[in-house]
């Protein structure tokens, strides 16, 4: 069920709609991460606009231009690590697009549902995006401590998260939050699996870009093959 429902995915994301909720979440990564780096900018020009005195030193002029090049060689190293959490709950706001792309192409008997609000959409994105973030942040301590496992430890926790997040998605759309939270309990198992299937592409860049894309269209036919079942 959940190779069928990985595969029956696959083969449609070459779909148009695929592609323009990726690069839409990208594009918008890409603006967030840039618009962070100017309010750093400008922070620093604030801060460094009059010349600092150190004492032994006299006036330094020239500490405004060693943060900005300092700033600018962190925010390349965060981009690295944020880029993907960051496109994948910017993208999460598109992913109802997704799933219903694979609804008319898949299950063309359904009844169409109208768009999950922007609002409810907004707020699962800031949800979503804080879990993952604050779980991998923690990850690291089990990562150094246990060095051995981290390979596990990585799949295990990324596998639940996206496992539970994509599903909720799915789901949701056609048997209301409460019921969808009560469904993944029930199935929470299978959910994990498809998870870690989803977050094998997480080490794998620009690959790990297409995760979301394809993490709700696989859960968006696991949710109907479940309820089928």
């Amino acid at each position: 069920m959940i190779l069928s429902s990985f595969l029956s995915a696959l083969g449609q994301m070459s779909d148009n709609r695929f592609r323009s909720v990726l690069w839409r979440g990208i594009g918008l990564t890409i603006a967030l991460l840039v618009a962070i780096y100017a309010g750093v900018l400008w922070l620093i020009e604030v801060l460094t606009a009059e010349p600092v005195t150190l004492p032994g030193v006299g006036q330094v002029t020239w500490l405004g231009d060693l943060l900005s090049w300092g700033s600018l060689g962190i925010m390349i190293v965060l981009s690295v690590f944020l880029m993907v959490p960051v496109a994948s709950a910017i993208t999460s706001l598109f992913l109802d697009e997704v799933a219903e792309a694979v609804e008319e192409k898949h299950y063309p008997e359904l009844p169409a549902m109208p768009p999950i609000g922007f609002a409810d959409g907004l707020r699962d994105t800031f949800s979503f995006l804080g879990l993952l973030i604050g779980a991998n942040l923690i990850a690291v301590i089990f990562y150094v401590m246990l060095p051995f496992a981290a390979f596990f430890i990585f799949y295990a926790l990324n596998g639940f998260l996206l496992g539970r997040e994509y599903f909720q998605l799915a789901a949701m759309r056609r048997i209301g939050r409460d019921a969808a939270r009560d469904m993944r309990k029930k199935h929470q198992g299978t959910i994990w699996l498809a998870g870690c299937l989803m977050a094998v592409p997480l080490s794998f860049p620009f690959i790990n870009l297409v995760v979301p894309v394809l993490g709700a269209a696989t859960f968006t036919h696991l949710f109907h093959r479940l309820n089928r079942g």
